[in-house]
């Protein structure tokens, strides 16, 4: 698997910025954003996103698939086959938790990032280039479906099992429908996020800070 690409810094404090005019800032600017866009919202951040969950959802299924053969068991080799089952659903499902968490943290970051590269100044013509608005709208229907799918799962499990089914049943369906329904619920909101950020940060009328000259001064 090949590194994550690293995040661009921060902008630098007023004091010390040493951007000649405020073209060469506004070009910098708009490089920034367009990574950290793609790095938020891009189109392969959402497949990798369902990559995961779809991970995750394999090995919740050996997980659910072990508790069955537990419950049915009669003989040491259907023990053993359980065994491997959950071992081999702990081995997909725990890395895919760990990898869903970073991705989190990560946007954390790179949604700090936006609001100061964005608020840095105005830009109308570049900015509009940043918008995304349908990529952010195939982020949102895809989760909103993805979560609607996931929650009727929670819901339809419990609701339609009868008393002979066995208890892993329920537990590998309820699992795998929450874990839709969290991958769902991640896309919509990094989906609204970034919405946001287009309204208040592209399109809203904040403020121009001054651009310092090279020997410091505001120009």
């Amino acid at each position: 698997m090949s590194r994550r690409s690293p995040l661009p810094p921060p902008p630098p404090p007023v004091e010390i910025r040493s951007w000649p005019d405020r073209e060469t800032l506004l070009a910098d600017r708009a490089v920034v954003l367009g990574e950290l866009v793609r790095l938020h919202v891009g189109r392969g951040r959402l497949g990798l996103l369902w990559m995961w969950g779809a991970l995750a959802a394999l090995g919740w299924s050996f997980v659910g698939t072990a508790l069955i053969m537990f419950e049915e068991t009669y003989d040491v080799f259907s023990a053993i086959g359980a065994l491997l089952a959950l071992v081999v659903g702990c081995v997909l499902l725990v890395p895919s938790g760990i990898f869903v968490s970073l991705g989190l943290g990560r946007d954390r970051k790179v949604r700090q990032l936006l609001l100061e590269w964005g608020t840095l100044d105005r830009d109308a013509a570049r900015d509009r280039r940043l918008r995304f608005p349908g990529t952010s709208l195939a982020w949102l229907l895809m989760s909103f479906a993805l979560c609607a799918v996931g929650l009727f799962a929670c819901m339809a499990a419990p609701a339609g099992a009868a008393a002979e089914d066995p208890y892993g049943l329920l537990v590998l369906v309820m699992g795998v429908g929450l874990i839709a329904w969290v991958i769902g619920l991640i896309g919509i909101t990094k989906a609204l996020t970034h919405r946001r950020w287009v309204v208040r940060v592209l399109m809203g009328a904040a403020p121009r800070p001054p651009v310092p000259a090279p020997g410091g001064a505001p120009r």
